[in-house]
């Protein structure tokens, strides 16, 4: 059995596929977290991000939503300067914005519960022989980032809304070959 192609042979990238992708999270407030990293891959590599991804907790508070809703222009311009994230000004602006809209969804039926009831709180599991056949989109992600717009998120398009999905286990999209697909019953 061999591992999903876009695994590089970098042990960060490794254990990412190995331990995290692709497994079901039910966290709110860690799916938040992931929402907002993918945002910020958008037009990067996702090596990018993991290798950053202790510089964007300990700058965006661990990511906790409650924190995050009360900054304003002070703290942007903090982050447009700290070398430990993506300086993007307007995902960071976005990260901020998703925070408050995190905490109306929360306070009205569970954000993790908004989430899931997009697959009917059952991850969707894919039997893709190669990873050319994964879809960068599909009318779920389409949905489901339609959904959370209106509901007041940035950066969140169809196809930032599918590698979440993949990444939190919504979507399992371990090729077949992998040992990480459900029908293998194995873990590296």
């Amino acid at each position: 059995m061999t591992r999903c192609d876009w695994v590089t042979d970098d042990p960060l990238y490794i254990k990412y596929h190995d331990t995290e992708w692709g497994r079901p999270v039910y966290d709110g407030r860690r799916l938040f977290e992931c929402l907002c990293l993918e945002g910020f891959q958008s037009g990067l590599s996702w090596i990018v991000i993991l290798r950053k991804r202790a510089g964007f907790r300990a700058a965006f508070a661990q990511f906790d939503p409650d924190v995050l809703a009360t900054w304003g222009d002070d703290q942007i311009e903090q982050l447009v300067k700290n070398p430990q994230i993506v300086r993007h000004r307007g995902k960071i602006s976005a990260v901020i914005q998703n925070a408050q809209a995190w905490q109306n969804i929360e306070r009205t039926q569970g954000f993790a519960n908004f989430i899931w009831s997009h697959v009917d709180h059952r991850p969707i599991v894919n039997n893709w022989k190669t990873i050319g056949e994964v879809p960068a989109q599909t009318d779920l992600s389409r949905t489901l980032a339609k959904a959370l717009k209106q509901k007041g998120f940035k950066f969140c398009g169809p196809t930032t809304v599918y590698a979440f999905m993949q990444a939190t286990g919504l979507v399992n999209d371990h090729v077949i070959t992998c040992p990480n697909h459900p029908d293998n019953h194995i873990t590296p």
